[in-house]
């Protein structure tokens, strides 16, 4: 495996950056416990002009500010005060691109997994959804805006190459108050993975 470098993420596409997210692998080591999982499903989030980004018309907060960082760092914020949801901030510096993991498929680690998110045995359910993915690869609060060139979190290559006609491209999934905006084609997935999270079409 190779660590994606900075280079990838520091791209103004994020698009194009979303899309070849799919099939690298997400990587955690905490406290000894090694898990990955292949990425299967990302959505792009288009900075101040995107009407469902947390940085839509230049909105900067303490929770947004990690976006503004340059590519390549952690976003990780508390949804619905309940699910830690891990995004990946791309683009230059000020420029508030990132893309949030929506789905992996456990690649190791999978005892680990199950026992983060208190399951008797393994489904699809582990890594599917971006909730999920946070809790069977033990990522929190506590990694925001943490760099993705650590030993302990990051995104990886393993040579790993997506058939041809294999991806798909559909709207993005809860993001009705974005008006005219959540119809857009930002959301990129594996066809037919099981551990894609809502509808695979």
């Amino acid at each position: 495996m190779q660590k994606l470098s900075p280079d990838f993420y520091q791209r103004n596409d994020v698009l194009q950056i979303a899309k070849e997210l799919l099939g690298k692998l997400l990587v955690t080591q905490f406290e000894q416990q090694l898990t990955i999982g292949r990425i299967v499903e990302t959505e792009a989030y288009n900075g101040t002009t995107d009407k469902a980004s947390h940085a839509y018309g230049g909105r900067y907060t303490q929770r947004t500010q990690t976006m503004y960082a340059a590519g390549g760092c952690a976003y990780v914020y508390l949804c619905y005060g309940i699910h830690h949801l891990f995004n990946v901030v791309t683009g230059p510096a000020n420029t508030p691109h990132a893309v949030l993991i929506r789905a992996v498929e456990p690649v190791k680690g999978i005892s680990i997994m199950l026992q983060r998110m208190g399951k008797p045995k393994a489904d699809f359910s582990i890594g599917r959804g971006p909730g999920n993915v946070t809790k069977a690869l033990g990522i929190s609060r506590l990694h925001n805006a943490k760099l993705l060139t650590r030993n302990d979190l990051y995104i990886a290559d393993d040579g790993y190459t997506l058939p041809a006609g294999d991806c798909m491209i559909t709207q993005r999934i809860g993001v009705d108050y974005a008006g005219e905006d959540a119809f857009l084609p930002y959301r990129f997935l594996v066809k037919e993975n099981p551990y894609v999270s809502g509808e695979n079409r």
